[in-house]
């Protein structure tokens, strides 16, 4: 069972949250804590041996902790998930294939897409595909459809698995926290479209990728994982956009993981990541 908690810092809370624990007889299975001195904000994750009331327990907690107290206590470590796409296969079906095989530490409930192209590998794995078409509509009939949609599921996360429409700051508001997107390059480096080329063109010798949770500033959300891999002059920009799809798989892999392990804590668009 795991409990994460941020909140003001001050002398003794790791003592408090322990001796509020030990009064029950939970054992500290795990802790990771985290101070950042210049906003005096304590975060923690704990890991305790046994399953007790998530409500009664997270009151517990914030009636011994500072008055801001963030508390989650949360037994179901299986989160629940949709998936949005668009033509490119690559990170939606280690997605897939990883649900398949029960090591994703989530549900997919179903992948949504705005082009009918990845509609057959969603049934080789039998997973329920729905296609939203942007085409012919606006954006607001767009969204609302797809909204729609999503609200059919109870769901814990958004994953845009290369969905390469710009979310409208309305529908982004709607799910706090909730969407995270893979984007092709090494934030804040080429944020925007066709990132790729915009390396080649600018001459780097590092491309990268990084997962983020979206906000309303484009490309600009609280970071939760980046990875790079060297090119140099010989690289074209369909070299670098082909080495950048294997960065991509791995680095929104690393991000799910790391969020449905309840190990990324966010405050004031940066993250505490407890690796």
């Amino acid at each position: 069972m795991v409990i994460v908690i941020q909140c003001a810092d001050k002398v003794g809370l790791v003592a408090t949250i322990a001796g509020l624990l030990q009064g029950q007889n939970l054992n500290i299975v795990s802790m990771r804590e985290h101070v950042d001195a210049i906003q005096n904000r304590f975060f923690a994750r704990i890991e305790i041996s046994k399953p007790v009331d998530a409500n009664t327990l997270e009151n517990q907690l914030k009636a011994a902790l500072p008055e801001d107290a963030q508390v989650i206590v949360n037994p179901n470590p299986v989160k629940r998930i949709i998936v949005l796409a668009t033509k490119e296969y690559h990170c939606l079906s280690d997605i897939l294939i990883r649900n398949h095989f029960n090591t994703l530490g989530a549900e997919v409930l179903c992948v949504i897409a705005n082009h009918a192209t990845l509609q057959d590998i969603c049934q080789r794995f039998d997973m329920p595909f729905h296609l939203i078409s942007h085409e012919g509509i606006t954006k607001e009939a767009f969204e609302a459809e797809l909204d729609q949609l999503m609200q059919q599921y109870q769901v814990d996360y958004i994953v845009l698995a290369k969905f390469m429409r710009i979310l409208s700051p309305s529908l982004v508001e709607k799910y706090p926290l909730k969407i995270i997107n893979i984007h092709h390059s090494f934030l804040p480096a080429f944020i925007g479209a066709n990132p790729y080329r915009q390396a080649y063109e600018r001459g780097v010798k590092l491309i990268g990728a990084t997962a983020h949770f979206v906000t309303n500033q484009l490309d600009e959300g609280p970071i939760i994982a980046q990875q790079i891999i060297p090119v140099n002059h010989s690289f074209t920009s369909k070299d670098m956009v082909k080495a950048g799809k294997e960065i991509e798989t791995s680095v929104l892999a690393n991000a799910l993981q790391l969020v449905f392990d309840d190990k990324v804590l966010v405050y004031q668009n940066k993250t505490v990541v407890f690796e």
